[in-house]
């Protein structure tokens, strides 16, 4: 893909693929024969979108960067370098909508929103604020129950309940569905997640929870919080499921989540996966330099080689599969055929959130009204006090 000097982090500017990097990144897929066969049944179109998806991810990201340099935003939070981790989840769920499977996204898994239905148009104009806004603005936090997407909140780790509680009601109501959330690293250690872990094993709920481990909680490194090594076992603290994937192989994402959806379909939930993975930025895009001080140069080059979505382009490149028929070739991988196919995949994605952009950004003519603040909420703003303006008394 296309890099971006003046926003992609340093290490993926002049990136290209480590020959050590792509030959773990192969043998990842040949280490678990379940997951082999599930990454296999897929067709070239599937793999087509989980490129298409993390393409999709990086260029909305992107959009908020360069709306930060411009002044249009004042901040952005950011999920480069953790593109897989997302993606390759949602993939693996029944995206039909407000009858399908649900998400609660973490606001680093905004990619979540746009590949569960949402516009990206829609979802750049939670972070303008206007009144056409998903939340109609409300609050960037954004989510739409006709997608399948439940909103966030700014406390991390507050959607753990939230999606233990769809997944009692699937249960009860027979219905075969399964609710997704991802948690943090840092947000394991609070106390309304272990509430909804505990309840959601208890009550063999069909959920899925993925802790995303990219190392550091706000300025907090993993060390400093955390004594065991991951977070691979930490199901068995709850005696339900477990799994770990690598959160930066967008095919071992998929797959992994895959058989969790099977095993809650199977009355086995809750499952809980665990993803390693690295935050490529701050913890939003106001601290990228004070982040940097965290870790070691090197910690970022390691992780900057294995770039989610140059590792998956590049083992899509060498597939011996046409990735424009489908068809598996003998001999040498269609590697200049691949290379079009995705490169006309980048252009009509680049296309696409270039667009929404633009139509996000006249969004800004709907701000809304002052009025709008007491509308959709639990109690009617007082009538003695029309003519106020709220809060200020």
């Amino acid at each position: 893909m296309k890099r971006y000097p003046a926003f992609d982090p340093p290490e993926y500017v002049d990136w290209q693929p480590d020959p050590q990097v792509m030959e773990a990144y192969r043998a990842t897929l040949e280490r678990d024969a379940a997951r082999r066969q599930t990454i296999k049944e897929l067709p070239h179109y599937r793999l087509l979108d989980l490129y298409a998806g993390m393409l999709r991810f990086r260029l909305h990201d992107i959009a908020l960067k360069r709306w930060v340099r411009q002044g249009v935003i004042t901040k952005a939070w950011l999920g480069t370098g953790e593109e897989a981790a997302t993606v390759g989840p949602v993939h693996a769920l029944n995206r039909s909508g407000s009858d399908g499977d649900v998400v609660g996204p973490m606001i680093r898994n905004a990619g979540a929103c746009h590949e569960m239905g949402m516009p990206v148009a829609d979802m750049l104009r939670g972070y303008l604020a206007t009144a056409d806004s998903p939340n109609a603005g409300r609050d960037l936090h954004i989510g739409g129950v006709e997608f399948g997407i439940v909103a966030p909140t700014s406390m991390v780790g507050g959607l753990a309940p939230v999606m233990a509680g769809y997944a009692l009601a699937f249960r009860k109501r027979g219905e075969p569905r399964v609710a997704l959330t991802w948690v943090g690293d840092g947000t394991t250690k609070s106390g309304a997640v272990h509430e909804a872990f505990a309840l959601a094993a208890a009550q063999r709920v069909p959920a899925v929870f993925i802790i995303q481990n990219n190392q550091v909680a706000l300025g907090t490194r993993l060390r400093q919080h955390h004594r065991a090594e991951d977070f691979s076992e930490w199901g068995r603290l709850y005696g339900a499921e477990t799994a770990a994937f690598d959160g930066n192989h967008v095919l071992d994402a998929y797959a992994a989540t895959r058989w969790a959806v099977e095993e809650c379909h199977k009355g086995n939930g809750p499952v809980f996966l665990s993803a390693e993975t690295f935050r490529m930025g701050g913890h939003a895009t106001h601290d990228e330099s004070e982040a940097r001080t965290l870790f070691e140069p090197e910690v970022f080059a390691e992780w900057g080689e294995r770039d989610p979505i140059g590792c998956y382009e590049t083992w899509l490149i060498e597939s011996p599969i046409d990735l424009k028929t489908g068809e598996r070739v003998s001999g040498d991988a269609p590697s200049e055929t691949n290379r079009e196919v995705l490169a006309d995949i980048e252009t009509n994605v680049t296309g696409e959130v270039e667009s929404a952009a633009e139509k996000a950004l006249a969004s800004r003519a709907k701000m809304p009204k002052p009025q709008a603040a007491t509308e959709g909420v639990y109690e009617e703003w007082p009538a003695e006090l029309d003519g106020r303006a709220p809060f200020t008394e």
